[in-house]
């Protein structure tokens, strides 16, 4: 680690913080972060080592040095989109905009159970706080100044969340830090996208990058990068060229497949062809992105035999929206997350054990390193102070245990899931206060106490795709490559998030307050600041017709355990999820060819997870063909073809982005837009 590597790491961090916002909803392009392999952070690397690092000559960067650029970088890229800026202020002051449209709001006085501090302060200047935010104070051509966004209002739940945030985000880097060296060194993981990355960075000794030399790898490059290029210039002039297809529809065969329609699999019909998910398939093992194709398959199949008696596994069965209702099929998911971490925990028992031991100063074993100690004992105080952040906020310190417990058994699956099949693309939509309102029931809550969970879900876990703990497990597993030391780059990764989070957090509230809804989305404007008080008004109404409202409101502390009342059907998901990732675990280890992963149960029915299933199935059979008609040579020799597929598609999605900023920058009106990964 060099002092210009972390410097230029704080500048990347800061940089994509503060373009984000711009790209994604102003000039409405490919979204620079969107996934856990951001092709703003993977483009510029590509882009600085082709034409600037070969300029610096003996000055140049090493492949240390770049990696720890892009730790800090990939640290930071949690903030400015959907792992929080992208519904962060909206999820704040709308409420009160939906509260003047809605009478039930009114009727049920819902705002009143939020406690005071949490959202935006509109007592001083309505119109402005409120009514700028959604009108915008800026007109076309004449921007507002700084001075006039009311940062004032802001600065009582910026003060409330940010610190709770950041405990938790760096309790995450800490655990990050802690699991590294079992699932590295003992459970050999593979770091699939980590990989990708060091096969791009320079060797040490001269500067340049040996897969630049490969003949093979332009040519993945280049082909994949001329079929997106294509297709953005046919944006701009749709008279003149001809788009490449990358998206093909079987939709009449669906109708032959009645049950797989009824489970919701229509999509799954219409595949799209993502290059760089094929290139994945070549650095994971080919049972993994089979599972990961074939997933989707058989979770609208499951759907839609349950559904021919009666039974919707996709359906809200208490609550009213279907994001963060409950639902049976977020209890299977949850459940296989947990059957996974106790698997996690079983196969590392040995060295978490003496990790413990040696963070209460209790052991002197010679096999845990010092990193691993220190990361165990900041995640332990930091998460207790995170716990204790939840009770500050109105919230009982046993609920605040349970849903700490749900958050890192969600975020050690999650980035388990990256370190070893590299499915960059992941939302596992489990919130934490939906399970604590499955497992405890609607009357031993009381609506209150279930907004205020929701409303904390909704900051911190409402679009999880984008999650600091997979960034920094991948990171780490780069750091290992390039033999950097883990422990001092883990701090700066924290220090980026602050320095990433000083710069978006101002240019995201700049941009609204100047744009207003000329910048909104249906996502984020309309559907996260109105579903946990649709959940919130719907469970109170169940439980006034129940003649229960008033004592689920005077229960507290252990008084609520005694009034226990579990969803059954959302139980039997969780056994479920939870006995399958056992069984297919145990199948596994048992017979030698058990065709399907476990991971399949904690990803089938993940959001989005359908639009891969078509490029993981091409992918995985491509990869089977070549290892058998070929065998290993073969694959070696084509291997860099197919990591120059990750790298076209990477290319692919920055350069508009790159051209779309120039324009409007020039012009001062927005270019065509144009997506190339999922927005």
């Amino acid at each position: 680690m060099t002092r210009r590597s972390v410097l230029l790491g704080l500048l990347g961090a800061a940089l994509v913080c503060g373009a984000s916002f711009l790209n994604d909803r102003v000039l409405r392009q490919t979204y620079l972060v969107g996934n856990n392999m951001p092709v703003s952070v993977y483009g510029t690397l590509i882009l600085f080592l082709l034409f600037v690092n070969p300029l610096l000559r003996k000055r140049h960067l090493s492949g240390g040095e770049m990696a720890v650029i892009l730790a800090l970088t990939l640290a930071a890229c949690c903030l400015p989109g959907s792992g929080l800026l992208r519904t962060f202020s909206s999820s704040l002051v709308l409420p009160y905009h939906y509260e003047k449209l809605e009478p039930a709001w009114r009727e049920e006085r819902i705002l009143d159970y939020v406690p005071k501090g949490l959202l935006a302060d509109i007592s001083q200047d309505e119109d402005t706080v409120l009514g700028g935010f959604v009108q915008g104070l800026g007109s076309p051509g004449n921007h507002i100044a700084p001075a006039a966004v009311p940062w004032s209002a802001w600065l009582r739940p910026v003060a409330c969340w940010l610190p709770m945030v950041l405990t938790l985000w760096c309790a995450l880097i800490a655990l990050s830090v802690m699991v590294h060296r079992q699932w590295s060194q003992y459970e050999h993981l593979p770091y699939p996208i980590a990989a990708f990355a060091n096969s791009l960075l320079p060797a040490d000794a001269d500067g340049r990058v040996p897969l630049f030399r490969e003949r093979l790898f332009w040519v993945g490059t280049l082909a994949v990068l001329f079929v997106h290029t294509n297709n953005y210039l046919c944006a701009w002039f749709p008279e003149v060229l001809i788009p490449i297809p990358v998206r093909f529809s079987f939709a009449p065969l669906a109708q032959f497949f009645p049950t797989l329609n009824r489970g919701g699999g229509w999509s799954l019909f219409v595949p799209t062809l993502y290059f760089s998910v094929i290139g994945i398939c070549f650095l994971i093992p080919t049972d993994l992105s089979f599972t990961f194709g074939i997933g989707p398959w058989l979770w609208a199949l499951v759907v839609g035999v349950f559904a021919l008696y009666g039974t919707n596994l996709n359906d809200v069965v208490e609550g009213s929206f279907w994001y963060t209702g409950l639902k049976p099929r977020m209890f299977i998911l949850f459940g296989a997350n947990v059957g996974l971490f106790l698997a996690l925990l079983y196969s590392g028992r040995r060295f978490y054990g003496q990790v413990l031991t040696r963070a209460f100063g209790l052991g002197r074993s010679t096999e845990v390193d010092g990193p691993s100690v220190w990361g165990c004992r900041l995640f332990l105080v930091l998460l207790l102070a995170f716990t204790v952040q939840l009770v500050a906020v109105g919230v009982d310190w046993q609920l605040a245990v349970m849903y700490s417990g749900v958050l890192v058994v969600f975020y050690v699956v999650m980035s388990r899931i990256l370190s070893e099949a590299g499915l960059f693309h992941l939302q596992s939509n489990i919130f934490p206060c939906c399970i604590v309102w499955g497992f405890m029931g609607a009357p031993s809550l009381g609506p209150r106490v279930l907004l205020v969970l929701q409303v904390v879900s909704m900051i911190l876990v409402m679009d999880p795709r984008e999650s600091i703990m997979p960034f920094v497990s991948n990171s780490l597993g780069l750091l290992e490559m390039r033999r950097v030391r883990l422990g001092r780059t883990a701090l700066w990764c924290a220090a980026a998030v602050l320095l990433g989070l000083a710069v978006a957090l101002p240019l995201t509230l700049y941009i609204q307050y100047d744009q207003g809804n000329a910048i909104w989305e249906s996502w984020a404007e309309q559907n996260v600041p109105t579903m946990q008080f649709q959940n919130a008004i719907a469970v109170k109404r169940k439980l006034a017709a129940q003649d229960t409202l008033t004592a689920s409101l005077g229960y507290s502390g252990w008084e609520r355990f005694q009034h226990l009342a579990p969803n059954a059907a959302c139980m039997w998901g969780f056994v479920a999820g939870l006995v399958l990732v056992l069984l297919f675990s145990a199948a596994r280890l048992r017979f030698r060819n058990w065709p399907l992963h476990p991971l399949l149960f904690v990803t089938w029915c993940t959001t989005h997870i359908q639009a891969f299933a078509g490029a993981f199935l091409l992918g995985s059979l491509v990869k089977w063909l070549v290892l058998k008609y070929g065998g290993n040579r073969t694959y070696n020799r084509i291997k860099p073809l197919m990591i120059g597929l990750i790298a076209g598609e990477v290319l692919g999605a920055l350069l508009p982005s790159l051209v779309g900023a120039v324009y409007y920058f020039v012009t001062g009106e927005r270019p065509k837009a144009f997506q190339v990964m999922l927005g």
